[in-house]
This record gives C-alpha cells, structure tokens and sequence, in this order.
C-alpha cells in the first residue's frame, strides 16, 4: 500500500511538474545581425515548446500568419514555411533572403493550441528583429498584433547583463500590471535547474504597461506577455474554453570577449 502511495504520488507531483511548465512559441534566426560577412540569407525555426527545459516539443498546426515587416510593408512568408519533424511533433523553418538595409520584423501568428491540462486555447503572437547591414532604423515598428511588446530597448545588439524594457500592448493601448514571463532557449540543458521557480522567471508590468529584466546569460531569451482573450473559443470536445494570448518577442545577448 505505502509502495503504491509513493509511485501515485510520484506520478501526480511529474504531472504537476510537467503542467507547470510554461509554453513559449519559438521564432529564432541563425543571426539577429546581417552584415556582409553573415551573407544575406536568414534561417529560422518555429517550435512550439518549453525552451529552458529543452522540451517537450508540442504539435504545431500550420500558422494562420506567418511575414515579416520592414520599411513599412508587410510580406506574407506563409509560402516559404517547411515543414519538419522533432520529437514525433510538427515544426516548421523558413529562409528569407535580405535584399536591403532596414531591420526586419519577422512574425508569427500561430493557429490556436488546445492545452487540456488547463482546459483553454492558447495562442502566442511571437516576433523577432533581424538588423540588416547597419540600417538600425524600425526595430520598434509595431506588427499591429493583438498582443504585442513593444521594445523601449533596441532588441539587437545585447550585451550579456543589459537591461531589455518593454511595453505590453493589447489592442494598441498599454496593459498595465500585464504579467510577463521570462525563459531561456537552454540548448541541450546547457544551464541546470536547480527547482521549478528557475525554469520561468516572472514578473509584473508597472501601470504604464512597462516592464524590464536583466538577462544573465549569453543566448536567446524570450519575454512572453500573458493577458486573457475577450473571446471563447471552441475546445475539440465543442466546449467553449478560455483563450491564453501571448504577445512574445526573442530577443539575443552576447557576452564580452577581450581582444
């Protein structure tokens, strides 16, 4: 009986674990800074998973938006989009040649996700900012997303400890006391967890819908603003459910290096 408390036990505290991690929607290039000795050609990945704890990798439907913005146009990139295979779950990549100078906001709207254990849709509007040969003009254009951030500091160029601020934004106007979750894309574990409270670092906007964070470590980082949706939509049992969206931005840092 003790035997079988234990194993039960165990099992509720893994389930507990593995519902308390927190989804992020990836979108990140090869490089965040194009200069002639990159080439013009940018790489990037779309994941639907929990990026500090490496996994695991959720099923992606195909995205209802999937462009990039830059010298005030948007480009439909949905044609570009191919899809791949991790962990047995659809991901997807896509390449885009850079033909001019401009920073270039590439994003994602992808189709809303059914997450049983919390019982609601969620979906996370995600963007990213890829500099092009020095341009370093529009990296605060905004996509017009449902919920989005808008970055009070340029999103390249990051030094390792820079502070990264940001404006939460639902329907254009400012959310204030948003909530706003912080993960690291931790490839291959490369950082420990010591506990759960690591994995996804929160906090809170102010009033003006004005958040920041110092990011500790070299690498990606993503900064998910969570806010509820104003309308339901419909489970795959035929539920009207609640809907989670996630105005999401990557952001890179780099480390110091002596010459």
């Amino acid at each position: 009986m003790k035997k079988l408390i234990r194993n039960t036990l165990t099992a509720a505290l893994i389930l507990a674990a593995t519902n308390a991690a927190a989804h992020f929607q990836t979108l990140i290039p090869n490089e965040d800074i194009i200069t002639p000795e990159t080439g013009t050609m940018v790489n990037l990945d779309l994941i639907f998973t929990h990026p500090m704890e490496w996994g695991p990798v959720m099923e992606m439907a195909p995205p209802v938006q999937f462009g990039v913005l830059a010298h005030g146009n948007k480009q439909d990139l949905r044609p570009t989009l191919k899809k791949q295979n991790q962990e047995g779950k659809s991901t997807y990549s896509a390449a885009y040649s850079i033909s001019s100078p401009a920073d270039y906001v590439f994003y994602v709207e992808p189709a809303p996700y059914w997450e049983p254990a919390e019982q609601k849709m969620i979906i996370h509007y995600t963007k990213v900012v890829v500099d092009a040969f020095g341009a370093e003009e529009g990296w605060d254009a905004m996509v017009g997303l449902p919920v989005e951030i808008e970055p009070l500091t340029r999103p390249y160029g990051l030094w390792t400890g820079n502070l990264f601020r940001g404006i939460v934004k639902k329907n254009g106007a400012a959310v204030p006391y948003a909530e706003v979750e912080v993960e690291y894309y931790n490839v291959d574990h490369q950082v420990a967890i010591p506990a759960d409270p690591y994995a996804t670092q929160v906090i809170k906007a102010d009033s003006n819908g004005v958040f920041a964070y110092s990011m500790p470590k070299a690498g990606w980082w993503s900064f998910a603003a969570l806010v509820d949706g104003d309308d339901k939509l419909t489970s795959p049992e035929g539920k009207p459910v609640d809907v989670e969206l996630g105005g999401l931005i990557w952001v890179r840092t780099r480390d110091m290096a002596d010459r």
